[in-house]
């Protein structure tokens, strides 16, 4: 008996040495279940926003063309005997380009001069003979009838010498277009045609002619920026460095442009519209059909907030950033962008310098989380 009481006891403790272990294991995983429940800080690096001087540029895609251009085309026909420039030259207004053969609109001109002498000799002879004749009719020498031939002799004298004048004036231009002349200074193309090429009036394509200096540039703008734009042109206080060209990193157009055509309309399919800025080209540097880099000054002028561009996320067409307040948490805050400078850009509108924002680690965050800055970022500069 006193064997089946000692195991009887011994499996007794056994039970309730289990149950405690039961009991002390059940308090521990609540314990780590409620410490799990804790929501953990987010690691994530940030920077201070700053305020500093930048310049605003706006850049467009633009392209050179002439303030004036012309294709060169004979107005009479015949063959080429003259070319006067070479390809590619500067030219003055009024400068010989090319010659077409002389020698038959010379000979036509010549002989409506003589037309028009041989007129001329016979209006006043006719003039002469009225005159003589108006005397003897005072005599009452002459029939009526002879009186009235010469008047009429008269008009009929007076119209050939008029028709003779036309024909000069017509025998001259056919004369002056046989040379072709340059209608504004400024650089010949390619020639079309060689020394002995026949040419057809308004058919043959001769060279090209453009002005290099000034020129323009044209440009493409979205019909939001309209308002801007037509202020610019009205206004009368815009500044000289408003329109610049860049051709490359750092290498800039000396010269300053002035905005001075907005097309008439929008275009419906595009939403855009044209202008134009005038450029000086004294040094021929800028070519028609080039394709450059248009920079306009914006809004985003002197001391401006500026943070990494890294730290701004865009949702729904909105863009925020999200603030850190006092105790780690964050939230999120509405910006409006201004100008990208490299890897920073402006803020217009939403954060103020001093501020704390989050630069790495967004993609992990939301609306009120707790953060926990792991180093902070190198400020925008």
């Amino acid at each position: 008996m006193r064997i089946i009481k000692r195991e009887m006891k011994q499996f007794l403790w056994i039970i309730f040495s289990a149950g405690i272990a039961g009991v002390i294991s059940s308090c521990g995983s609540e314990a780590t279940t409620q410490s799990n429940n804790q929501p953990s800080a987010v690691a994530v690096k940030a920077t201070k926003v700053i305020s500093e001087h930048v310049t605003g540029l706006d850049v467009y895609p633009g392209t050179v063309v002439p303030l004036n251009e012309i294709q060169i085309r004979p107005q009479v026909s015949g063959y080429i005997t003259n070319i006067f420039v070479e390809d590619g030259q500067q030219v003055s207004k009024g400068q010989a380009l090319y010659e077409i053969d002389r020698s038959k609109y010379q000979a036509a001109y010549e002989q409506a001069k003589a037309n028009l002498k041989s007129a001329e000799a016979h209006l006043e002879r006719v003039k002469k003979d009225l005159a003589r004749y108006k005397v003897l009719d005072q005599k009452e020498a002459i029939a009526k009838q002879q009186l009235d031939y010469a008047e009429t002799d008269i008009l009929t004298a007076e119209s050939q010498v008029a028709s003779a004048e036309a024909q000069v004036k017509s025998a001259e231009t056919d004369y002056n277009y046989s040379v072709i002349r340059a209608p504004f200074s400024g650089t010949i193309g390619i020639s079309q045609v060689r020394l002995g090429a026949q040419v057809s009036p308004g058919q043959t394509l001769l060279n090209s002619l453009s002005s290099d200096n000034p020129v323009l540039v044209d440009f493409v703008i979205n019909e939001k920026d309209i308002r801007r734009f037509s202020k610019m042109i009205k206004s009368e206080n815009l500044a000289d460095s408003t329109f610049t060209i860049q051709f490359g990193k750092n290498d800039i157009y000396p010269y300053p442009g002035k905005l001075t055509t907005m097309d008439r309309a929008v275009g419906r399919q595009s939403g855009t519209i044209n202008l134009r800025v005038e450029f000086p080209n004294p040094d021929k540097e800028l070519i028609a059909g080039m394709t450059i880099n248009l920079q306009v000054l914006n809004q985003d002028i002197g001391e401006q907030v500026t943070i990494p561009f890294k730290s701004v996320t865009e949702q729904m067409g909105e863009y925020f950033v999200y603030v850190i307040d006092e105790e780690s948490t964050v939230h999120q805050q509405n910006v409006i962008l201004g100008t990208k400078f490299g890897t920073d850009i402006v803020i217009r509108n939403g954060l103020k310098p001093g501020q704390q924002i989050v630069v790495e680690g967004i993609q992990k965050l939301r609306e009120g989380a707790k953060v926990r800055l792991e180093g902070t970022a190198q400020a925008s500069k």
